[in-house]
């Protein structure tokens, strides 16, 4: 790699974007002394530290707009990102700007080639951000850390901050299984593995072998932990711009709360949130104000690439994996009750998921009006004419095969009729979705 430091934010992202050719993940030892050499800088922060298959990034936003309806400072370092590499380190629920980012890079810099120099290794991709926003949050005097774990937990880079103030671990699901392995409580074990001595921990206790994993590690580590299921809230409005819901405890019963995003799981990450924040901040009762404060946080929320509308008719899910496309599908069915409001899918996948499986249970569960096949912009992409064959084994619609993203988008919006257009399978599928808006492109020109 070039060995002269990057003269510019531009020059450093092409540098970030290189490592992975360079580098390769380093135990977390390593990942604690390149924390040290940038001289700890979160050791006088409050870290929440956020595992999970599926949501981590959704509880992490509902914390987010809580703690700063609370007056916290908060800081987000979360994975990946969508069109612009600053939305990994975000301060009060905004990207850092490039100047902000270019000073921290360098400092991270300077501390990653001495540690080469010594033959200690680069950090990697992930670990050289994560270092980046320890920095970036340390400068801007954050007081909470939400830190959004990359993969896994146990052996993930964030796992080497060891004194947060609160663990929570979401949905867990078949994904990564290569690396994390091929059963829920073998994946919950290793998201489990950011659970520390005495640390309370918060999580989704709706799938019973991973629960007990969960349970199993926090009492061998003396953490005290709060179990959330589905009958810890009822769902009483389900629309397309937000779901509404109450809470079963005795002093928020009759508040109704509303997620602004109709991605019915969205109310268990609401919950597990709230369960959270109740747990550092503890309960509004008695406080009809500060109820009402964060009643108004969690409906004020934006999160991008969840059921997320971004042109009209046109929606975009991150769900990429079972558990994500499982959950996809019981949002849709619960919008759409009646059968003959099919919509337009266009799906495209990067090659290590399961994506047979998820066009198999997309075929079986979520009859469409048309599946619309394409290819994201990445060397791991699925080719469009391989998707299409996947899609014709298990559905006798109709199914279109179309490489380019902005071409794919085109036909479908030529053949929707009254439907509307439901873009999943891949982040990457999102981002590059984004990407054709951001340039320009708008629905009359799909």
């Amino acid at each position: 790699m070039n060995h002269q430091i990057p003269g510019n934010y531009w020059e450093a992202v092409d540098y970030i974007e290189e490592l992975p050719k360079f580098t390769e993940k380093h135990p977390l030892v390593h990942t604690r002394k390149y924390i040290e050499r940038l001289q700890d800088p979160a050791k006088s922060c409050k870290v929440i530290h956020v595992a999970g298959t599926n949501g981590k990034g959704s509880v992490c936003a509902y914390m987010q707009a809580v703690l700063q309806a609370e007056g916290k400072k908060t800081g987000f370092f979360t994975s990946p990102h969508l069109v612009k590499i600053n939305e990994r380190i975000q301060i009060d629920r905004k990207e850092i700007s490039d100047d902000d980012f270019y000073e921290v890079f360098s400092e991270a810099y300077a501390v990653a080639k001495e540690m080469e120099r010594e033959g200690e290794g680069h950090p990697s991709y992930f670990e050289f951000l994560f270092g980046m926003g320890m920095k970036a949050f340390e400068r801007a005097g954050v007081e909470y850390i939400i830190l959004e774990t990359g993969l896994g937990g146990r052996l993930d880079a964030t796992n080497a901050f060891l004194h947060p103030v609160l663990t929570i671990i979401t949905s867990i699901s078949l994904d990564h299984t290569e690396i994390l392995g091929d059963t829920i409580a073998k994946i919950a074990g290793e998201k489990a593995g950011i659970i520390k001595s005495d640390v309370p921990v918060i999580f989704d206790a709706n799938k019973e072998e991973a629960s007990e994993v969960i349970v199993r590690q926090a009492e061998k580590m003396n953490a005290p932990y709060r179990a959330v299921a589905q009958n810890s809230f009822e769902i009483r409005e389900v629309t397309k711009n937000y779901i509404a819901f109450s809470r079963r405890n005795a002093y928020d019963k009759d508040v109704i709360w509303q997620v602004p995003i109709c991605g019915c799981y969205q109310v268990m990450n609401a919950q597990i949130a709230l369960e959270a924040l109740e747990c550092l901040l503890g309960n509004c009762e008695g406080e009809p104000d500060r109820r009402t404060k964060w009643v108004e946080a969690i409906a004020s929320i934006h999160w991008e690439g969840r059921m997320e509308e971004v042109q009209k008719h046109l929606l975009v899910d991150g769900a990429h994996n079972p558990g994500a496309i499982e959950a996809f599908v019981e949002s849709i069915r619960l919008l759409y009750p009646d059968p003959c409001e099919l919509p337009v899918i266009l799906f495209s996948a990067v090659a290590y998921k399961d994506y047979e499986w998820m066009i198999e249970y997309l075929c079986k569960n979520l009859p469409a009006k048309l599946y619309v096949v394409t290819e994201i912009p990445d060397r791991r992409r699925v080719e469009a004419s391989v998707l299409k064959e996947v899609f014709m084994r298990y559905t006798d619609r109709e199914v279109l095969a179309v490489s380019d993203v902005g071409d794919a988008l085109k036909e479908a919006y030529e053949r929707r009729g009254d439907s509307e257009i439901y873009c999943l399978g891949s982040l990457y599928l999102v981002g590059a979705i984004k990407e054709q808006i951001a340039g320009g492109r708008s629905h009359a020109e799909f």
